[in-house]
């Protein structure tokens, strides 16, 4: 079975999910805080029942697979094919009432992620990719997702969520690429990977990314011809610190800047 067999099943789960968090979406909501520490870390009542949709729909389909979840954990996490996932990444946003968030839909092959989907239901906007190409379907019709040339840093536009989520050494490194950069921003959540895929903007820097956080993304990235590592160049899909670019100079540059 081929990663092509998936695709329709994850439009699928990308559609349930949708139809669960939509009526949650701009309501009162109870909102539960999972940190043990000072830092503010929501859940929803949508989040909770966009994951346990989605968990249904794939034992039902594939009771083999395994899979590994933001808010109810992993089962089979050494299965051939596991699905990760995270049923609204920007909760943050979501609980403010801005529509800058997505439901993030990962399929891992032998521990590596082959197909990827992040999918805005309040927009209606879905980025998807297997890591040889990428596609965006929304309000504007379908296209192929393509990464713009940016060939250094002083022409880069640079995307974080927030550098209060950075401890201060990791903050500290930001600060030398946020200086190198044209222009930086804060926000985005998931949508920061997108744009970059969709070639709006050059480079992401993030860090204490979860397997979750970034599994959909790598695909969608890699697929629209950017790349995706750690900091210091390893694989991403364990997630820590991120550093995403459509430019392999603007990836290496801001590498540079990152471990100096």
């Amino acid at each position: 079975m081929t990663v092509i067999d998936f695709k329709a099943f994850i439009g699928r789960l990308a559609t349930a999910s949708g139809e669960t968090i939509l009526p949650f979406f701009r309501t009162s909501l109870l909102i539960d805080d999972k940190s043990a520490n000072l830092d503010f870390d929501p859940v929803t009542e949508a989040d909770r029942a966009a994951e346990a949709v989605m968990r249904r729909m794939i034992k039902a389909n594939f009771p083999q697979h395994g899979i590994v979840g933001e808010e109810f954990g992993s089962e089979r996490e050494d299965a051939e094919y596991v699905w990760v996932l995270d049923p609204i990444d920007g909760t943050k946003s979501f609980i403010a009432g801005f529509p800058i968030w997505g439901t993030l839909i990962a399929l891992l092959h032998k521990g590596m992620p082959v197909f990827g989907m992040m999918h805005q239901p309040y927009i209606g906007e879905r980025f998807s990719g297997d890591n040889g190409s990428a596609n965006y379907s929304g309000p504007s019709g379908e296209r192929r997702l393509t990464v713009r040339r940016c060939a250094s840093l002083k022409e880069a536009t640079s995307y974080t969520t927030s550098p209060l989520l950075m401890n201060a050494a990791d903050r500290a490194a930001f600060a030398k690429v946020e200086t190198a950069v044209r222009l930086t921003r804060y926000g985005g959540d998931c949508y920061s990977y997108c744009m970059l895929a969709a070639g709006h903007l050059d480079l992401v820097v993030e860090t204490e990314l979860k397997p979750y956080d970034i599994a959909a993304i790598i695909p969608i990235v890699t697929g629209a011809g950017g790349v995706v590592t750690t900091w210091d160049g390893s694989p991403a899909q364990d997630g820590g610190r991120i550093v995403a670019a459509g430019d392999r100079r603007v990836h290496e540059a801001a590498m540079r800047l990152l471990n100096s």
